[in-house]
């Protein structure tokens, strides 16, 4: 399906007049009308309105496409306009709207609307693609110019793809040469710059790699057994535990998912050569060369897997409780704000109850990792009983239990995790001597029963020593003021920036979300959150401004590419910075460190406190202090891009 299929004449409007966004849309949904794209203008207008609601259309550069799926859609339609006079669309580099497209989906089919973003998007980022629709005189210049457009972008896409098959047919006779597996803990943005870097260079070496990404969406291009079949080998990127039943008798390269970003070549070769181990169910074949994954590797691996799954109950149980105090401002400064009203009752006890299990799921999820599903169970019931805390000298107050408990907090449950998880393969291992005939009564009785047992027995035990340490850490925290809280802002902040995503910054937001868990509201646990976000929102934001103001020190790609980084920073989205970084780290990373840094030192002095653990910008509404906060990121950013840009020397393209 083309564009101009979608795109009729009388759906098309230039050098309109419009004296707002509102006016515009209404514009634009006469238009549709008028093409005969929907059989309801007022439902489509709702649909179009709630869209706006959740994010703005814009895409920056003078540019929005605003769209809906919605029943009020008789078939898939879009309409056009261009206004020179522009209005105010809530775009992320502030300038206003004077393109417009807007998309018609109906309501049960396909996602055309999307595909048709996609695709819009795709050529409306060269500027001499927008500016000419910009010039058109009218609707049969306005489509010509689509259809030109269009028609070059397939056949460079064409000739791609012609390429890429050839070369593919001439290696290794259709099938790709290589696998891989490609996966980070949030499976946001490194799970597919991974898979994008190795697939590319591949090509560049001259035959085809097929890379599976294990997104936070799920599985997507999804390894087949006869590509597995006939493979050479698979590389395996990935910060958590990957399956690798599937790939029994072939080499098997595992490594960081950082690697796949930045060193694709040499994993790659390490596959050519054979210097991969051969993978033989879970046992790697004698003999074969093989890089030893370190303990250290294997732990982060553990910690992570866990990190990933706890994180949806961290910052959706977070966010909901946020909300409370915001629907509940009549009651601030009472002892009953956050729960005063019945809406911020209901938004408080759901939070409330998904952020309790924060705890139990990343204990879970480590010892599933170590240990397989069968150390999940053990896992969760360690981490219930670090955040209960109960000990020894509880269970002998039988039968009253008059004594009180302190919990480990996020150490605690850590630890549960690790402890339920190698637990469990010891059970798993003394098992094996059992009579074949009690095979299938293991995974369910014999594991779960002595896991939970084992674990909650060590916990018993190992509780009031985490307690006493998480309330030192409550303590240490709740007496800091001044200077020190400044300086451990600055530090939260910093670390977000030295690897985007990667350790550094993970052990930051970790530590960060952990304090929110027994944090009061306004409390040091909460200023660091604030402090923690601010530092990662300033990465993307640096690289946005950047190479927005300063042209000439970034090719025209990297100016294309930097937009986004704008809604990446304003959406707490470290990542975004990562291409940047990998092609100028040593200019890249230092400023935004740098940068981060500042934002979290001012954020905590200014006394910033967020109950939300996610979220950026989009927060804003329950940061305490939060023109400030909003301050302290600017300043950051501004610095940050400031010092990247006199570092950088000019371009020339």
């Amino acid at each position: 399906m083309k564009i101009t299929d979608l795109l009729k004449p009388e759906g098309i409007k230039v050098g309109a007049s419009a004296t707002s966004q509102m006016d515009a849309i209404d514009q634009l949904v006469a238009l549709q009308d008028a093409s005969g794209n929907i059989n309801d203008p007022a439902g489509y207008k709702k649909g179009i309105l709630a869209r706006e609601k959740e994010f703005s259309t814009a895409v920056g550069d003078g540019i929005a496409i605003p769209h809906a799926k919605v029943a009020a859609v008789k078939q898939p339609g879009l309409a056009a306009m261009t206004v020179p006079g522009g209005v105010d669309w809530n775009a992320p580099d502030g300038q206003p709207a004077d393109l417009m497209f807007m998309i018609a989906a109906p309501e049960g089919e396909a996602n055309t609307h999307l595909e048709m973003l996609a695709k819009l998007s795709a050529l409306l980022m060269h500027a001499d693609f927008a500016n000419a629709l910009r010039g058109a005189k009218n609707a049969s210049e306005f489509l010509k110019i689509i259809d030109d457009a269009e028609a070059a972008r397939d056949a460079e896409q064409s000739q791609k793809a012609a390429a890429q098959a050839a070369a593919r047919a001439a290696s290794d006779d259709g099938w790709p040469k290589i696998l891989a597996i490609t996966a980070c803990p949030t499976g946001i943005a490194h799970t597919y710059m991974a898979a994008e870097n190795l697939e590319k260079k591949a090509a560049e070496m001259g035959f085809t790699l097929k890379a599976e990404t294990q997104g936070s969406a799920g599985a997507k291009n999804v390894l087949t057994a006869e590509e597995i079949a006939h493979c050479e080998g698979i590389i395996i990127a990935a910060d958590k535990n990957v399956d690798r039943a599937r790939f029994a008798g072939k080499q098997v390269y595992s490594t960081n998912v950082s690697a796949g970003i930045n060193d694709p070549e040499r994993l790659i070769n390490i596959i050519l050569n054979h210097e991969a181990p051969v993978q033989e169910g879970t046992v790697v074949e004698a003999g074969a060369a093989a890089e030893t994954e370190s303990l250290g590797s294997q732990i982060y691996k553990h910690l992570m897997n866990g990190v990933s799954h706890m994180l949806p109950f961290v910052i959706g149980g977070g966010i909901l409780t946020a909300l409370a105090f915001l629907f509940d401002m009549g009651n601030a400064g009472t002892g009953v704000y956050g729960s005063g009203t019945f809406i911020a009752a209901l938004f408080k006890k759901v939070g409330e109850e998904a952020f309790g299990m924060m705890l139990p799921i990343l204990a879970g999820y480590i010892a599933m990792s170590i240990a397989d599903r069968p150390g999940l169970a053990p896992g969760v019931v360690g981490g219930l009983m670090a955040k209960s805390g109960i000990s020894l000298a509880f269970l002998a107050s039988a039968p009253n239990f008059d004594v009180e408990c302190v919990s480990g907090g996020f150490l605690a449950a850590l630890a549960a995790g690790f402890i339920a998880g190698y637990l469990t393969n010891i059970i798993k291992k003394l098992c094996e001597a059992l009579p074949e005939s009690l095979e299938g009564i293991k995974p369910i009785l014999l594991y779960p029963v002595l896991g939970i047992l084992a674990t909650g027995i060590v916990m018993y035990v190992l509780n009031p020593i985490f307690g006493a340490i998480n309330s030192a850490i409550n303590g240490f925290l709740g007496s800091m003021t001044g200077a020190n809280i400044v300086l451990l802002g600055a530090i939260v902040g910093g670390m977000m920036s030295i690897d985007f995503g990667g350790p550094f910054n993970k052990a930051s937001y970790v530590f960060s979300t952990g304090l929110l868990a027994d944090a009061a509201l306004g409390g040091p646990g909460q200023v660091v959150m604030a402090a923690c976000m601010a530092g990662g929102m300033v990465p993307p934001l640096v690289i946005a401004l950047s190479t927005t103001f300063f042209k000439n020190k970034w090719t025209k790609q990297d100016r294309d590419a930097g937009l986004v980084n704008y809604i990446m920073g304003l959406s707490f989205i470290s990542e975004g910075a990562i291409p940047f970084a990998a092609a100028d780290p040593g200019h890249v990373i230092p400023t935004c460190v740098i940068g981060s840094a500042i934002a979290g030192a001012m954020s905590a002095a200014f006394g910033c406190y967020s109950p939300a653990p996610h979220g950026g910008a989009w927060v804003l509404p329950v940061i305490g202090n939060p023109f400030m906060w909003i301050v302290a990121i600017l300043v950051g950013s501004v610095v940050g891009a400031l010092i990247l840009s006199f570092w950088k020397k000019p371009v020339e393209e």
